[in-house]
This record gives structure tokens, C-alpha cells and sequence, in this order.
């Protein structure tokens, strides 16, 4: 299904530099500390992601890295930003709490009048993706599906709670993305059957990619109605999306996927509307 209504909307994100970024502990199934990174390359990589937002006419503000915290350049999971209000993340694992301080410490620097200290456990827009009416939002790896309660009384819009169930996919950005307004991709055998029910009702027509095309972080992507920047080697999934219109843009985060992230995981979108 081509859709030729597409137009593409200038976003506000957040981003972090890797100035720390390095693989000294495994909280995923993609970390191991004993192969070596490379912090010359995750800089480069993640430049070239930043320039590319600037290219597509996006602004990019920027977080001070803090030393000690490796994962801070996975700024998508710092907070869920919706009609400005800011739900701050409340990290599962002891390695990342550190990181909650800063992105906290962010919002309320730069004029957030709204920020919002959670009860349960979240990670940010790790676990919440808007799609222009609903909030989606992931549980059971990383988001206490208590949280989905905090989100909702906070941005006033439906959140549609969805079980994550295999542990490569711990974030729903891993197994989801948002492409455009009721429109998304997804990998189903990530989600419980009954969540694969509740998005089969929601999206009969979302773009359903393959395990590779999965495990190759294809759905860890950034969309902004038109174009869509995604892993470079996914490269079936940028065909089903130039079918349906979309301007897909490889991108190269090798680097950094070594902690399990990829182009979303990286970026944080600001958003004032909902």
C-alpha cells in the first residue's frame, strides 16, 4: 500500500555524545565486555547520525556525557517527552541509575516546566513510542507495567500496554518503530500473543519484518513522517518501505550496536505536540 500523503515534520531531538561509551558489563544479549570497542568509531558513527538529523532540517540539542556512565549515549532511554511533560526514566539495572540524575538535571535546565519523577520503573522512550494518538508503550524486560498508569495520568493520552517476550528485544524500540501517524513496523514473535493480537486490530497494515531483519536492529529507526533512518545492512526492510513511500537512509551504528543500541536508541525526540 503506497501512500503518497507523506510529508515529513522537523523534529527537536536529544543526543549524547560516546565520549564514555565502552562495553564493560552485560545487561543485554547483545553486550559482551570481552570484545574490544572501538571509541574512535562510536564518535564517528554517531556524528554521522547527528549531521544527518541537522541535514534533514531536525535540531539536535546535546547532553553533557557523564563519566562512568557508557550507555548515556542511549539518550532514547533518558525520559518519554510528550506535550512537552517529561516522565523521567528510573533505571532497572544499578549500571545505568546514574544516568536518570543527568537527563533529569537536563530537562529542568532547559525550561521543561513539566518533569516528572516516576514511581515504577521506566526507560524512557525506550519503552514508549507516541504514534501521533496513542502511546505504545513495552513491558516485562526493562518498563514495570505499573509505569503505563504514570504515563497515561501524565500525557492524557491512551497507552496501550504490549509484553515483550524475547529477551534480544529487552526494549520495545528494538522490536517497534513508529513511522508516521497510525503507521508501523513491527517484528511480531517479539510480543506475547495476545499483544501481537492487540497490534494485528491497531495496525492491519504495519510494514511485519523478519527475525534477521530484526536481530540486524532494522526497527531500532528514526522516522519523521517521510523519511526514515535505519541500519544500513537492513536492506529488505528499506524496500518494503520505498513500496510504501517512505525515503529510507541507511546509517552505520556497527559501533555502538555492540551495547544492544542502534539509530533510536541514540536519539531522544523532544516533542511539544500530542
Amino acid at each position: 500500500m503506497h501512500r503518497s500523503d507523506l510529508s515529513a515534520r522537523a523534529r527537536r531531538y536529544l543526543m549524547c555524545p560516546p565520549t564514555y561509551f565502552d562495553v564493560t558489563y552485560a545487561i543485554n544479549p547483545w553486550m559482551n565486555p570481552a570484545q574490544p570497542t572501538d571509541a574512535g568509531l562510536a564518535r564517528a558513527q554517531w556524528e554521522r547520525l547527528r549531521e544527518l538529523y541537522l541535514a534533514l532540517g531536525h535540531t539536535v540539542e546535546v547532553i553533557e556525557p557523564v563519566a562512568g556512565l557508557p550507555d548515556m549515549v542511549f539518550a532514547a532511554n533518558g525520559a518519554a517527552v510528550l506535550n512537552g511533560q517529561v516522565l523521567v526514566a528510573k533505571f532497572r539495572y544499578s549500571q545505568r541509575i546514574g544516568e536518570a540524575t543527568a537527563y533529569r538535571e537536563w530537562f529542568v535546565n532547559h525550561g521543561f516546566a513539566e518533569v516528572y519523577e516516576p514511581e515504577f520503573v521506566n526507560e524512557g522512550q525506550g519503552d514508549y513510542l507516541y504514534d501521533g494518538r496513542l502511546m505504545l508503550a513495552g513491558s516485562d524486560f526493562r518498563t514495570d507495567r505499573q509505569s503505563h498508569g504514570e504515563a497515561q495520568e501524565l500525557f492524557g493520552c491512551p497507552v496501550i500496554s504490549l509484553m515483550l517476550v524475547d529477551p534480544r528485544f529487552y526494549h520495545l524500540d528494538t522490536a517497534l518503530s513508529v513511522l508516521g501517524d497510525g503507521d508501523v513496523m513491527y517484528f511480531p514473535p517479539a510480543f506475547s500473543p495476545g499483544s501481537q493480537r492487540v497490534l494485528r486490530r491497531l495496525y492491519p497494515n504495519a510494514i511485519v519484518t523478519s527475525d534477521a531483519v530484526a536481530a540486524d536492529f532494522g526497527l531500532n529507526a528514526v522516522s519523521d513522517g517521510r523519511n526514515v533512518v535505519l541500519s544500513q545492512t537492513a536492506t529488505t526492510l528499506m524496500e518494503a518501505l520505498r513500496e510504501r513511500g517512505y525515503t529510507p537512509i541507511g546509517v552505520d551504528m556497527s559501533e555502538l550496536r555492540k551495547s544492544g543500541g542502534a539509530a533510536k536508541c541514540c536519539t531522544l525526540e523532544l516533542r511539544e505536540d500530542g
